[in-house]
C-alpha cells in the first residue's frame, strides 16, 4: 500500500474526510471520500464518541501515513469555535492513539494550495479538487470535498505544516491500532476509481 493521507474537515454535525495517495502525472489519486454524520438529537458526548469511532475506523481501514486536519481559526462566533475545538480534539486523540502524524492547515492555506486563492468559495474548492484529481465530478457533499482538499494540500505542500507525531500510548498494541476495528456504522463513503 502506498503512502496515504487522510484529510479531515472537522465538525460535530458533519465531518468531511478524504483519503488521497500520490499518483504519477497528477497531484494525487482519490481513494475514498465521504462524511461522518452524528445524530443532532444525541448529547454532545455521544456525538463526539461517534466521531471518534468513525475516525478510528478510517485509520484502521486505510493506515494513513499522515492526517491533515483543519487548524483552529478565530471567528466571531465563540460557540462555533468551541464546538469545532471539541471535534478537533477527538480527531487529534484518534491520531495520537494510532501514532499517525498530524499536519494542521488553516482554511486559507488549503484554499490557496488547491485554487490559488486564499478566499476561494466552497464551490471553487470542490471544482479544483475535481480538476486536480481528474474526477468525473466534484466530491459531494462539500464537507467531503473539503476533506479531500486537506489531504491534497498535504501532498502539494509535502507536509510543510510541521507534522506532529505522537508516541503510542502504553498498551495500545502494535502501531496503536489494536481495538480500532469496531465498525461505527456512521460512515457514508464513496470509493473512487
Amino acid at each position: 500500500m502506498s503512502f496515504r493521507v487522510l484529510g479531515i474537515d472537522p465538525g460535530t454535525a458533519v465531518t468531511g474526510y478524504g483519503v488521497v495517495e500520490p499518483a504519477d502525472g497528477r497531484p494525487g489519486r482519490l481513494v475514498e471520500c465521504g462524511v461522518i454524520r452524528t445524530d443532532p438529537q444525541q448529547h454532545m458526548w455521544s456525538r463526539l464518541d461517534t466521531l471518534y469511532q468513525g475516525v478510528c475506523e478510517l485509520i484502521g481501514r486505510h493506515a494513513p501515513g499522515a492526517i491533515a486536519v483543519e487548524a483552529v481559526f478565530y471567528g466571531k462566533n465563540a460557540r462555533s469555535a468551541l464546538t469545532l475545538g471539541q471535534a478537533r480534539g477527538v480527531i487529534l486523540l484518534a491520531a495520537a492513539r494510532a501514532n499517525v502524524a498530524i499536519a494542521e492547515f488553516p482554511p486559507a492555506t488549503v484554499k490557496q494550495s488547491v485554487t490559488g486563492r486564499g478566499g476561494a468559495a466552497k464551490a471553487q474548492v470542490g471544482y479544483m479538487v475535481q480538476q486536480l484529481l481528474r474526477l468525473k465530478r466534484a466530491p459531494a457533499p462539500s464537507d467531503a470535498a473539503d476533506g479531500v482538499a486537506l489531504a491534497l494540500t498535504y501532498l502539494l505542500t509535502q507536509g510543510r505544516a510541521a507534522p506532529h507525531r505522537f508516541p503510542s500510548p502504553a498498551g495500545a498494541g502494535r502501531n496503536g491500532r489494536e481495538g480500532q476495528r469496531r465498525q461505527s456504522g456512521h460512515l457514508r463513503r464513496r470509493g473512487v476509481r
